[in-house]
Order: structure tokens, then sequence, then C-alpha cells
């Protein structure tokens, strides 16, 4: 059988991504926030082993991924994606989709990676599921790139350093001297697992404002609940991480203390500057590129443009970052 393969190149908009095989690709679903009702598992299954090879890939991103697939059976797919789409995407991010029958409607943004978050993780400021969910409108449909990760503390085992886009959860931290018995728990949880800001000073816990990230490790340490997170839900924004074969490099630090409002002010501005910077057609390119071509001043101007920042809000006045160089400075010995 002839197989026009742009054809199936069209169809990757649809969340397919070609294989080695001719004729065949992999079809992946999106979860954002990495948790999805446990009875779709069996919705993944009967995908794999009806259409597919058998096979379900567990991606870097958190989506289930179906191999194996074949152009013919595109359009049964597709249908067979229904309680995905209507559940995840409609039911529980509210996305207007006009017919969950037909597949994906764009690639989009990739899917938002998610850590567990508050809702079970102890050392969780957020609930990272909740904010992945509620951010998938912002990203879903949508022709422009963009990865987004949300990572519950600033510990980041989500890696959203990497990420064109990286939400860390962070909280105030209010302190009770009355409660401090001077035990120096939460100095020595600060020092070794956070930024060493506290100290005891006659008898009592104090801490360096200037230095602290509000990770929470001294909520977790301390004994008689002196140290106390705020309820406010707050986070810190790191922009620009990625991985590459050319330049990679570690996201910087954007914003911190800001609102979930301003999140999703900042993101839909965010769309606007790529499509502005790209002319209006979809191009692959990480964040950080689009930022190197702009300047970052322009950028911030853009991205902040009517966005009401929260008084707790700082904003970084200058971002740089110091590129990797690959030289290959070798010399090979022949064997004689």
């Amino acid at each position: 059988m002839s197989l026009d393969i742009d054809i199936i190149k069209a169809r990757a908009k649809n969340e397919y991504r070609l294989s080695k095989v001719r004729g065949e690709a992999m079809i992946s679903v999106r979860i954002p926030g990495g948790i999805m009702p446990a009875h779709l598992l069996a919705v993944a299954q009967q995908i794999a082993e009806q259409y597919g090879n058998g096979l379900i890939h567990l991606t870097t991103r958190q989506k289930l991924a179906m191999p194996g697939i074949k152009y013919q059976d595109m359009d049964k797919v597709n249908a067979a994606l229904e309680p995905f789409i209507k559940e995840i995407e409609v039911e529980t991010c509210g996305i207007e989709v006009e017919d969950t029958t037909a597949g994906y409607q764009t690639i989009g943004g990739r899917n938002i990676v998610a850590c567990q978050g508050n809702t079970i993780c102890q050392k969780g400021n957020i609930d990272c599921t909740g904010l992945a969910q509620r951010m998938e409108k912002h990203l879903y449909p949508n022709p422009y790139h963009l990865k987004m990760v949300i990572a519950g503390c600033p510990n980041d085992c989500a890696k959203a350093n990497m990420a064109d886009f990286g939400i860390l959860g962070i909280a105030k931290i209010h302190f009770n001297a009355e409660r401090c018995i001077g035990c120096g728990a939460c100095v020595k949880a600060c020092s070794h697992h956070a930024v060493d800001c506290l100290a005891i000073k006659h008898g009592k816990a104090v801490k360096e404002e200037s230095k602290c990230i509000g990770c929470g490790e001294c909520v977790l340490a301390c004994p008689t609940l002196a140290w106390q997170r705020d309820p406010k839900q707050l986070y810190m924004v790191k922009l620009g991480g990625r991985t590459s074969k050319k330049t990679p490099r570690t996201g910087k630090l954007f914003l911190n203390w800001v609102t979930e409002e301003v999140l999703h002010a900042v993101i839909k501005n965010l769309f606007e500057f790529e499509a502005e910077m790209l002319d209006g057609k979809p191009i692959y390119l990480h964040m950080g590129h689009l930022i190197d071509r702009a300047g970052y001043h322009k950028f911030k101007e853009r991205v902040l443009r009517g966005v009401t920042l929260n008084p707790e809000a700082m904003v970084a006045d200058r971002i740089f970052w110091a590129e990797d160089q690959y030289v290959a400075n070798m010399h090979v010995k022949a064997v004689q």
C-alpha cells in the first residue's frame, strides 16, 4: 500500500509523531499535571493493543504514548481517544472542544509537567496538579510552542529550571517567637536543604529575610510549629531554561512572590509575544531563543503589559545567560 508521508506529517498537529517505520506514527495523550483517572489506563491499553504495537511509552513529559499506529487507523484512534479528551480537556480543564471524537485539535504547547505538589508531598507549597489543569487552557489548543513545568517547592523535583516557563510554589513563612524553644532544628534544615538564612540568637531563631526563598523546610523541621506557611498561594517563575544540542541552559529568575492571577496574565501576553516575534507562524523555537532575539527588556515590557502585579511581586531587572561553548580540540594518535 502506498502512503504519502506528507499526509502523516500533517497529522502531527493532532499529537501524532512520525515513526522510523514508514506509514506508522505514535499517538500521545495530554495529561496536564501528570494525574488522570485510573480507568483511562484501560482506554490506552485498548488503543495500544488494537491499533498500535501493544506497547505504551511513559514519556518524559508525563504523557502516555502508543507507538505503531498506522495511518489508515488514525481516524479510528482519534475516536477512541474521546474518553481522554472529554474527561481531561473538557470536564477537568474546561476546554471547549467542538468534536470530542476528532482527536486533538492541535499539537499546542507541550504537556504541562508537574510534581505531586502539596496534595501528596509534605514539602509541597502548592497544588501542582490543580494549577496545571487551570493553566491548560492557555496551552491547548494553541499552535505555538511552550514547555511549562510546575514544581511544588524550590526543591524542583519536576525540573522547572529546565523549562521555557518554570513555575515553583513558594510561601511566605511566619514566625511565632513565643513558640520557639531555640532547638536549632530549623537552622540545621535550612543549612542542609535550603539557603542557610536562619540562625539562633539570644535563644531564638532569626531569619535573614533577603535570602529566604519560601521553601518551607523550616516549617517541616520545627517541633513546636513556630514556623508556619502563609495560606496565600505564591509562585516563583524561572524563564528560558532548555535542553538542547546547542547552548543548553538553566532558567533564570524572572518573577518572584507572584499570585496565580499574575501567572495567567503573563502567559496570555507571552503567547502574544511569541506570535508577534514569529510573524504569526508557529515555528518550533524555545522561549529562550525568542528572548535572545528580542532582548530581555523588550520581552519584559511585552509580557508585563497590562498585568497588575500583587504587592509582594518582584521582577528581575536584568537576565544574563552564559552560553556553553562546544569547541572540539582533540588530537587522535594513529595506532601503529
